[in-house]
């Protein structure tokens, strides 16, 4: 009987235990589960880099890195706060100090990180500070988190570039500081666009974005992406 007791009591202190996890624990757990499941996909090349980007809403930006040639997955997340773990809820407060970015790995010798930049300032506006259209606050700041000194230096020259080229008529505001810590977001936000097409923001403010972006670039996209 004792050793049955025991047993039952180990039991209800795992179960216990688990339960009291911070919800913070349990999204980062999550968190890390889309993590697995889009990078580590099987075949996927083994000389991949990372880009982590941040253009306003990541709805918006993600889906149209993702149907890239190059590109092996993209991943919804937070980037440039100081806040640990932090939700989406907490983000939207502008609080936590992070901005809604993508990490984007991709295959260098398919598609440059010059190359994604390039496409990055066509698909937002960089040269409004802290907003992108409606969505207004440091959550939404245009931004390229460098992993390296390399990353850095295409980066400044890639700005420099366009503001002399007059692509955009005001000068690019978009930050660029080294990445810390990459935080994947909630899983219901990876590849929120192509699971939400009929709800209003995707309709009214992602489609034309991704239409225009096909027209523009329709030599980049892959070729098993029927849009």
């Amino acid at each position: 009987m004792k050793k049955i007791s025991l047993a039952v009591a180990l039991i209800f202190i795992a179960v216990a235990g688990y339960s009291f996890l911070s919800s913070s624990e349990k999204e980062n757990t999550s968190n890390l589960n889309t993590v697995k499941q889009i990078n580590y996909k099987k075949g996927a090349a083994e000389n991949l880099e990372k880009a982590t980007l941040a253009g306003g809403c990541f709805w918006c930006i993600e889906t149209i890195f993702r149907d890239l040639k190059g590109v092996e997955s993209v991943i919804s997340g937070y980037s440039g706060g100081s806040t640990k773990n932090p939700t989406y809820e907490e983000v939207c407060s502008g609080k936590s100090g992070h901005a809604e970015v993508v990490q984007i790995s991709f295959d260098p010798d398919v598609i440059g990180f010059d190359k994604l930049l390039e496409i990055f300032f066509h698909i937002h506006d960089p040269t409004t500070l802290n907003r992108q259209g409606a969505d207004v606050g440091t959550q939404y700041r245009s931004a390229i988190f460098y992993d390296s000194d390399n990353q850095k230096k295409v980066s400044e020259e890639i700005i420099k570039k366009i503001n002399e080229s007059k692509l955009w008529d005001d000068p690019i505001v978009t930050e660029v500081s080294k990445l810390d810590i990459f935080y994947p977001a909630e899983d219901y936000h990876q590849d929120y666009y192509n699971n939400n097409k009929e709800k209003s923001y995707c309709s009214m403010v992602i489609a034309p974005k991704v239409r225009k972006f096909y027209k523009d670039y329709k030599d980049l996209i892959k070729d098993n992406t029927g849009k």
